[in-house]
């Protein structure tokens, strides 16, 4: 080094490219988000949750499902806003991890307030509402993502469907079946998948594209939730 110059720059050939090369460089941008399982290859699978534009998910599956994304995604950095009537069942891991000092909050059903999202402060809000969940009061919006957990189809699900840009299902009846493969389009042999799929496996559907995903969990998250599970 010469003082106040910094550094020479390239010594040898292996440390420049040429001008041709340099377009062959590429960062992977866009794949960070909450690692939700290993696909089929057995390769992470990614949710991004952390948008600056809404994003709604819907997820038709079991409460261990849910509780490990909202729990990973509190672990990235976003608050997680839990809506609910069922309290007792999330107040467990709000105290795993710390009494809500870290961003984790429980509320009653209708009685979630503005949450304040921005780049620096995403949320994630989770509703947890039973079958026939009422219209929320907070929304998807810029930095706010939306999952709502439906136990099993319900009468309301066809408008949450169309709403949603992500959809997550688990094993379902085949009657159920059958109408989630009409709503998403979906082939003939993931409609036949889904009464068999093993507990913790989601078929992940957004627009066309649709990922199988084993949700395998971390000894603290088996110490906390269990294992997988599919009904609650």
């Amino acid at each position: 080094m010469r003082s106040g110059f910094g550094l020479l720059g390239p010594r040898h050939g292996r440390h420049s490219l040429s001008v041709e090369q340099v377009d062959s460089l590429a960062l992977p941008i866009g794949d960070d988000g909450v690692v939700i399982g290993v696909d089929a290859e057995g390769q992470p699978a990614v949710l991004g949750l952390n948008r600056p534009t809404p994003y709604d998910v819907v997820l038709i599956g079991g409460l261990w499902t849910a509780q490990v994304l909202a729990l990973r995604a509190a672990a990235t950095g976003a608050r997680v806003a839990v809506e609910t009537g069922r309290a007792p069942a999330w107040m467990q891991m709000v105290h795993a991890m710390g009494g809500g000092q870290n961003g984790m909050s429980v509320h009653d059903v209708g009685r979630v307030p503005p949450q304040g999202s921005s780049a620096g402060n995403p949320v994630l809000v989770v509703r947890d509402c039973g079958m026939r969940p009422p219209r929320g009061r907070v929304v998807s919006g810029p930095w706010q993502s939306v999952l709502t957990l439906l136990p099993y189809l319900s009468p309301v699900a066809p408008r949450l469907l169309r709403q949603a840009r992500l959809v997550g299902v688990q094993r379902v009846s085949p009657d159920e079946a059958a109408e989630i493969g009409r709503a998403l389009a979906l082939p003939r042999g993931d409609v036949d998948s889904l009464p068999t799929l093993a507990d913790g496996v989601t078929l992940w559907c957004a627009d066309r594209d649709r990922q199988y995903v084993m949700t395998q969990p971390t000894d603290a998250e088996t110490g906390l939730f269990g294992t997988p599970r599919r009904m609650d």
